[in-house]
């Protein structure tokens, strides 16, 4: 028998009515009520240009930004020639597919029409919203895991997986490949579950960063440039460990994956806004 991890987890949660609700999509409620419940105990401190009571009005209009920028991202990012032969690509939710630098454009615009209808400015929201999404980005690899996608290279480190859906679609449902697991015949189909180190990186790691560097008061823009060059970094990291999308192959230098080469204007963008606000120095 195989010393690796069989990936069979059912990616639906439980059922209602005959509708599948997935692990993916309770985990993206997760990642909102940890936003919220962060959310309105940081705007209690002296400096939040939010109240407590405005933390939920950001939030939904936050939702709808992450969900309409992610699907935009998703299709035009790494699905744009689907896009162009079936323009109702982008309308079918159901069939998966976000993407999280349109989810984070998408917050973006939010956060600029927000800030401008509350007066206090574009940055200086950034910087309350930033430390609040990690967890909600762990939160949402560990619905990737779950679900079997999104999955790492191929490696033998002892902790690696199996993930039979790699091997073949709806792989996990398959009698005979869990009995060539059994057999210790798909050992050379593990691979690393990147999925749990971007969790790791991208969600633990960098809410701590962020939540250590904000206890104290920073220059306007320093918190929200940290998060968007600290996502780049762990971010880049992490897809040298991810298998690069099976369309996309690498996209630049033989190496390259398409996570990469978005996440490379983020760490400029976000050295550079660091770099602005401490040389504005304006607490």
């Amino acid at each position: 028998m195989s010393s690796f991890y069989y990936h069979q987890i059912d990616p639906i949660a439980f059922s209602i009515g005959g509708f599948g609700i997935y692990w993916y999509s309770l985990m993206y409620l997760v990642a909102f009520g940890l936003f919220w419940l962060l959310g309105r105990y940081r705007a209690r401190r002296a400096d939040a240009p939010l109240t407590p009571e405005q933390v939920g009005d950001l939030l939904f209009w936050g939702v709808i930004g992450v969900v309409v920028g992610g699907r935009l991202g998703f299709v035009l990012f790494y699905s744009f020639s689907d896009l162009l032969s079936d323009p109702w690509l982008l309308f079918r939710l159901r069939d998966g597919g976000m993407s999280f630098h349109g989810g984070l454009i998408g917050v973006l615009v939010t956060l600029w029409l927000y800030g401008r209808k509350l007066g206090c400015g574009f940055l200086r929201l950034g910087d309350f919203v930033a430390p609040l999404v990690p967890l909600g980005l762990a939160a949402g690899r560990l619905g990737n895991f779950i679900g079997g996608e999104l999955w790492g290279r191929k490696t033998d480190v002892p902790w690696a997986v199996i993930f039979p859906d790699a091997i073949e679609r709806g792989g996990r449902w398959s009698e005979a490949l869990y009995q060539q697991y059994l057999a210790g015949a798909l050992d050379m189909h593990a691979r690393h579950p990147s999925q749990l180190y971007q969790a790791a990186l991208e969600g633990l790691a960098l809410f701590v960063l962020l939540w250590w560097f904000s206890a104290r008061p920073r220059p306007v823009g320093a918190v929200g440039g940290l998060f968007v060059m600290g996502y780049g970094v762990f971010r880049f990291i992490a897809e040298f460990f991810r298998e690069p999308d099976a369309h996309l192959g690498f996209v630049a230098l033989d190496w390259m994956s398409m996570g990469q080469l978005l996440s490379l204007p983020m760490i400029l963008a976000g050295a550079a806004l660091m770099v602005f606000a401490y040389r504005g120095k304006s607490a």
